[in-house]
């Protein structure tokens, strides 16, 4: 679910990867590097939704205008022609990276075109850098940004209390944000140009979700969580008088204030031995709802309280929706109906099982009905529908007993807003998507109300690794919280993520260069194997079983043909199996925690990497020989990948400011290693189909390259290099994972921390002689040709079959084109490095990019899988375009 949310930005960075904020290098004299060469068109390849949403802000004065914040994904604007969210927070670059972590945000009643968050992700060592007051005055098309002298939290416990960060509604030049960590309230005079500390503010809070916690993410004081006016005691221009405060403290959590921030007091009669997680005054009805729990969230919480303040009186009433004794969780999600004054909203935020809960009250709190009740348990009756279909993994695969259901109403539900505007529409944020109605007002009626998500282009998901075969799906994703997607279709949301099992996060996953059916993956599971297996490209997984004293995925490679795996997971050292993992050796000479890879055409050797030390195992994995080599990143900082289709050719990126970093190459699988001049500083390692003419296949890096971070892509083996993307994309951390795509000259897939799985296409479609993959240009390659086919697999109606085409002429190729009829109506099935057509028993098969090229003398390998029925003949006979080749 969420609850390992916190690992996922934190895994690079506590290897060093961010230990500080890196010094701007000098431009190395010898980069070759093209900053504004190629035009990007940038998507994100939908999953919709994917992580958690504490908090969603409607304006106040103009219809439809909203705003949701994520915890580390940035923050979104409602479309609503669209029904859609576009990010606002792309531009965050990568020293920046903290500051897609959104703790606050506010829309301005009076000015509905200025918009502000405040941002930080860690108020702890993981986040180098302090938070800042981003604003904006064309609703986050572009910002200003004002940085603060302390940390924000938008990933840190508490974070779904809120909103911090408030304008206020008569003179909308002031602001005030709530700090966690001891500093208090803070004050803004200017529209948050500038901001000092309310020096006055009686408490800085003290509550802490783990006192114990030597990291300091669960020890840190949480601080004050939300300010909200009281627009009534205010005129236009004039500040408002009456403001109310938030403090995580548990026995003194409201203050006030009633001459616009001049002095403050506790609220007497409050409330004690709670959090106050939301504070929601209704003006019309004279007002402040509370929700309260014993503890911070965004997961834990187990009694809680709801309360309503009158703010004429000073009366306070305890309105929970159920006796604190029956609770086993907290409140927080709080919202008002402003067009039904009366109408409250409040969720059971902390109810992990069997549901959520989310109350209703059209009498100011004084009755409550719920989303959902008992009938004879462990039976439900619910007062809503769900319709999942536009984001079908949200069931993620379940057919729970009841009193569960799939898909949940939700967890983690901190945010619940009705739209000031439409009483029937109402959204709420879960631990994994967005939810919304627009019949809400059916509960009161006696009807049903349909639940959907609304979640479209908000997408939150933190990426480990990423995977595009050269056949099958395009894209297989190992990430954060769901685990991970098989992408046919990248505009299309994945029917499921992988299951069978279901990691809470994949760490590494990988594919059979030459049998691209076969992909493995590993990740963390609470009580489980951590490895699973495929046998038809993702799209189905069985388990594997675990070597003993596993306790987490780490990472995986499969031999290039899919015979043999080498896993390298936590808890224990390497390990290697031929098969399907069902039994396992340990691999000797190389260290526990190494980080491994596969050759892409020797399916028996296999490549680790661990402190400073590069291995190499040539009997597919049973014992590794660290390389001589010296000169690479001495930490564990590192990404490493072999080419596809050249035996032994091996990339590496990584390191850190403090010692070795960049982007290095090898030719002799390790052996010597040659670092690029030209790049400052490399994080992550891809290859694509290479450009029309070019030799070698396209390689893309998330790097620092002529003083300049970005995503590079060169077309001529890193000799000179081309920024494709741009300040206004960024995505903040990019450098767990890259890949090109092989079929597409010019796609590449970005890694983010929180932004999902970018993907870019290049306006250059003649680089690669279009972007079909299935539409080559037809090669007229001349000169004596030999082939050898051979099968190399058979079994009851498949087989497998791999073909060498040697150039035994005298010219170079520039691309070829195989042809051949199979003699017992054999039927390809699935092709690797190369692209077929069949027609009747006619074959064609014809060189991907980065094969096209064909030296005098030298050779191209590919294969595929087929069906066979009584007999399974060998062709006799291939031809080069027009020219019969000899068969060997």
């Amino acid at each position: 679910m969420r609850r390992t949310r916190i690992l996922t930005a934190v895994l690079a960075l506590a290897a060093g990867l961010l230990a500080g904020t890196p010094p701007a290098l000098a431009a190395d004299s010898t980069a070759k590097v093209s900053l504004a060469a190629d035009t990007y068109t940038w998507k994100n390849a939908r999953i919709d939704g994917g992580g958690f949403v504490p908090g969603i802000v409607f304006n106040r004065k103009e219809k439809n205008l909203a705003y949701a914040r994520t915890d580390i994904g940035g923050a979104y604007r409602w479309q609503e022609s669209t029904k859609t969210w576009t990010p606002l927070l792309d531009s965050v670059g990568w020293d920046d990276w903290g500051h897609t972590g959104v703790v606050g945000l506010a829309s301005d009643s009076v000015d509905p075109n200025k918009v502000y968050a405040a941002v930080g992700t860690y108020t702890n060592s993981w986040d180098p850098k302090n938070g800042a007051v981003m604003r904006s005055s064309n609703r986050g098309a572009s910002w200003q940004k004002t940085d603060l002298p302390f940390k924000l939290g938008g990933n840190m416990p508490g974070r779904g209390m809120g909103e911090r960060l408030a304008v206020d509604p008569n003179k909308n030049s002031v602001l005030y944000l709530g700090a966690p960590s001891g500093k208090g309230l803070w004050r803004s005079t200017d529209s948050g140009v500038s901001w000092s500390q309310v020096a006055n503010f009686p408490n800085v809070g003290n509550y802490q979700q783990d006192p114990s916690d030597t990291s300091g993410y669960g020890s840190d004081n949480q601080g004050v969580v939300w300010v909200t006016f009281d627009e009534s005691t205010g005129t236009s221009g004039n500040a408002t008088r009456a403001i109310y405060v938030g403090v995580a403290d548990l026995q003194n959590s409201v203050y006030r204030s009633t001459d616009a921030g001049a002095t403050w007091t506790r609220l007497a009669g409050q409330p004690t031995g709670y959090l106050a997680h939301k504070g929601v005054l209704d003006a019309a009805g004279g007002y402040l709802y509370l929700s309260y729990s014993d503890k911070g969230g965004p997961y834990d919480g187990g009694k809680g309280q709801v309360w309503r303040y009158a703010t004429a009186t000073g009366t306070w009433t305890n309105i929970s929706p159920v006796a604190e004794a029956d609770t086993y969780y907290g409140f927080s999600g709080l919202t008002v109906d402003r067009q039904k004054p009366g109408t409250v909203m409040a969720t059971a935020y902390s109810s992990w099982w069997p549901d959520t809960q989310i109350f209703r009250s059209t009498d100011s709190g004084a009755t409550w009905t719920r989303a959902w009740d008992y009938t004879s348990y462990p039976n439900r009756a619910n007062r809503y529908t769900m319709d999942v279909s536009s984001s079908p993994w949200l069931t993620w695969g379940a057919n729970p007993s009841p009193p569960e259901q799939a898909p949940k109403l939700g967890w983690m539900t901190e945010s619940l807003e009705i739209d000031p505007f439409n009483s029937n529409r109402m959204m709420y944020g879960t631990g994994a998507t967005l939810y919304g109605t627009e019949n809400l007002t059916n509960w009161d009626s006696g009807g049903q109300f349909t639940i959907k998500p609304m979640v479209q282009g908000l997408e939150e998901t933190a990426v480990n690794d990423l995977a595009s075969p050269p056949s099958g799906a395009p894209l297989l994703s190992a990430l954060g919280d769901v685990g991970g997607f098989r992408h046919t279709d990248l505009t299309k949301v994945s029917s499921m993520m992988f299951t069978s099992p279901n990691f809470t996060t994949t760490t590494s996953l990988d594919f059979a260069e030459t049998n691209a059916n076969t992909v493995v993956r590993v990740g963390n599971l609470d009580s489980g194997p951590h490895i699973a297996f495929s046998t038809d490209n993702g799209a189905n997984w069985f388990a594997g079983t675990d070597p003993s004293g596993v306790s987490g995925g780490g990472t995986v490679a499969a031999a290039s043909d899919g015979s043999r795996f080498v896993w390298s997971p936590d808890g224990t050292g390497v390990h290697n199996t031929t098969g399907f993992g069902s039994s396992w050796s340990a691999s000797s000479g190389i260290p526990a925690g190494a980080i491994v890879e596969s050759d892409r055409v020797d399916a028996k050797t296999f490549y680790g990497f661990k402190s400073g030390k590069f291995y190499v195992s040539t009997d597919g994995g049973a014992t590794f020989t660290a390389s001589a080599a010296t000169g690479l990143p001495s930490g564990d900082s590192v990404r490493f990948k072999a080419l596809p289709g050249v035996k032994g050719d091996v990339w590496l990126a990584g390191g850190a400011t403090d010692g070795a970093y960049g982007l290095w190459h090898s030719t002799d699988a390790g052996a010597s290693w040659t670092k690029l001049s030209n790049v400052d500083q490399a994080d992550a390692i891809g290859f694509g189909k290479a450009a029309t003419g070019a030799s070698y296949q396209t390689l893309y890096t998330s790097a620092k390259i002529g003083g300049v971070r970005g995503i590079f892509r060169s077309t001529d083996k890193g000799a000179t290099w081309t920024r494709i993307n741009d300040d206004a994309h960024q995505w903040g951390w990019t450098g767990a994972a890259i890949t090109g795509d092989p079929r597409v000259y010019g796609r590449v897939y970005v890694s983010t921390n929180g932004r999902g799985v970018i993907y870019g296409d290049t306006s250059d479609t003649s680089g690669g002689g279009g972007t079909d993959p299935t539409d080559p240009p037809d090669p007229t390659p001349k000169g004596a040709c030999a082939v050898t086919y051979k099968i190399t697999n058979q079994w009851s109606g498949g087989f497998q079959a791999d073909v060498q085409l040697s150039n035994t002429g005298s010219s170079a190729w520039t691309g070829w084109s195989l042809g051949w009829a199979f003699p017992n109506a054999q039927m390809i099935s699935q092709t690797w490095n190369a692209e077929s057509t069949q027609s009747g028993s006619t074959v064609t098969a014809k060189n991907v990019g980065w094969n096209a090229n064909v030296a005098a003398g030298s050779s191209v390998s590919f294969g595929f899988t087929g069906s066979w029925s009584g007999t399974n003949g060998k062709p006799t006979a291939f031809k080069l375009g027009d020219q019969a080749c000899t068969v060997a």
